[in-house]
Parts: C-alpha cells; structure tokens; sequence
C-alpha cells in the first residue's frame, strides 16, 4: 500500500490503521449478515437453531408465528449462511451452520443479550421468553 496524504495531517491516523481497514466489498458482506440479524425474529429464529435443530411446525409454534413467515426468515438466514438445512422424508430440520461466521454471531449476540438484557443475566428463560 503507497503512503496516503490526507488534506488535514492531524497526526493520528497511521498508515497501519489504514492497511487494516476491510474492503468496501468485506464490509458489505459483514454488513448483510446483521441486516439478517437486526430483525428480531430472524434473531430469536437464529438464537433458538444455535441450540436445536427443528423444522419449520415447531418453529412456528415456538415462536409463535406462522409457518410461511417461519419460512421467510429461514430464506434470508439461509442466503447469509447463518444457517443450513437437512431433509428427512418429507420433513426438513433447520440447526445454525457449522461455521466459524455463525459460530462467532452466536457468542457476539449472547454477549449482546447479556450486555443489555439485565434479566437475561443468569436467568434460564421458559418457553414464553423464547
């Protein structure tokens, strides 16, 4: 990378930050997988198939919702490669992907709920609170 110039020489960008700073096109990839997640029931979806695995009936019914809106957000979870599917007869089961992305996501949120969540700090939830 050739030594920028800046109009303003403030002295406190380093030209190691500026190596470091992600591509346009990385930081769209980052930022299309928090669209998918800024939803909150693509987040409560994404958050329940980190610890399970389950088709689209019971989802619904856990997060009471319908099955084609279940469906919906499994669409966009899918396309971030948040998530993956496997068919079984007739019958489809949806679990978070076995990704380092998705992995790290799991914790980032946890850690978000934990952060802002009071209630959720220690606090095993019921089925309501899903």
């Amino acid at each position: 990378m050739t030594e920028i110039t800046l109009p303003h020489a403030h002295g406190t960008l380093e030209n190691r930050a500026l190596q470091a700073l992600p591509s346009v096109k990385d930081c769209a990839a980052v930022a299309d997988v928090f669209k998918q997640l800024g939803d909150g029931s693509r987040l409560r979806l994404f958050f329940l198939l980190c610890h399970s695995e389950e088709c689209v009936i019971n989802l619904a019914s856990l997060l009471n919702m319908t099955s084609p809106a279940i469906s919906h957000h499994l669409r966009q979870l899918k396309a971030a490669g948040l998530i993956v599917s496997r068919r079984e007869g007739k019958e489809v089961y949806y679990t978070a992907a076995a990704t380092e992305q998705a992995h790290k996501f799991h914790h980032i949120i946890e850690w978000l709920f934990k952060l802002t969540c009071p209630a959720s700090q220690g606090v095993k939830h019921d089925r309501d609170d899903l």
